[in-house]
């Protein structure tokens, strides 16, 4: 796990495009990239989006799989998952929209939908770098403390703190959801790279859980400690709980020309 603190958020932005960036040009133009919603992810998407606009990088055949979806919102709903990845992910990155996906919350049969969305990731080829944020109680996806470790695509109830978190984003907590279909821990940590992009003091505690803490199902995310190819890029106020900041300041800092992606 190599973990990037930056002065900034829009800092933290620009390096996990870089990161995403890099394995997208490694991996060819079917570069298949698992996209997340929120707030966190924002920053990247903008830098990514510069920089196809520059044209250094082109998405135009490349796959995307959106981590979850809500349950019980009418198809086209502003908030909707599906509605979010294609103004902030697939129009913005010039991505074909036959080739980016979304969990099927629509479903009426949500017993299947999870097991077909994961075998749409499985026919793509399965998912080369994945952009994830965390929530203040440290799931990632909607994988909430509690969520099995090995777990699948699967319908979860939302927790209050998360409709809570997400009521910002509707005219009141009432009208968020409590339901959502979201791709499980045991999905994600089949991704090849995972991209996780926090900032804000209000992530600081889930950071530290996650990064420094023991893993179990208390903090979701923490499950990441086990994948082989993990970068956590935060903003200073994110990382204001690491108890080994500074040694990840002086790994980065030291880190040799041909590792570097920023």
């Amino acid at each position: 796990m190599e973990v990037i603190i930056c002065s900034t958020a829009a800092d933290a932005g620009r390096v996990a495009a870089g990161k995403v960036a890099q394995v997208a040009k490694a991996r060819g133009p079917e570069v298949v990239i698992g996209f997340s919603t929120g707030s966190s992810p924002l920053a990247t998407y903008a830098d990514l989006t510069r920089r196809i606009d520059s044209g250094e990088l082109d998405l135009s055949q490349a796959w995307g799989f959106a981590l979850d979806e809500y349950v019980g919102l009418e198809p086209g709903h502003p908030e909707s998952y599906a509605e979010v990845i294609r103004t902030t992910v697939t129009e913005p990155l010039r991505m074909n929209p036959e080739r980016v996906f979304t969990p099927n919350g629509f479903a009426e049969n949500l017993q299947t939908a999870g097991p077909e969305y994961e075998e749409q990731i499985r026919a793509a080829g399965g998912i080369d770098v994945q952009i994830l944020g965390v929530g203040a109680n440290g799931h990632i996806g909607f994988n909430e403390p509690g969520s099995s470790l090995a777990s699948r695509t699967r319908i979860k109830t939302l927790t209050t703190q998360t409709r809570q978190d997400n009521s910002r984003f509707f005219a009141s907590i009432d009208d968020v959801p409590r339901h959502c279909l979201t791709q499980g821990l045991g999905t994600i940590m089949e991704a090849k790279n995972v991209v996780l992009v926090a900032q804000g003091e209000g992530k600081a505690d889930a950071i530290a859980g996650l990064v420094e803490g023991p893993v179990g199902s208390g903090c979701p995310g923490s499950v990441l400690q086990f994948h082989p190819s993990v970068t956590i890029v935060l903003d200073e106020a994110a990382a204001a709980r690491l108890e080994r900041a500074d040694h990840y300041r002086e790994t980065f800092e030291h880190k040799p020309q041909w590792q570097r992606f920023e």
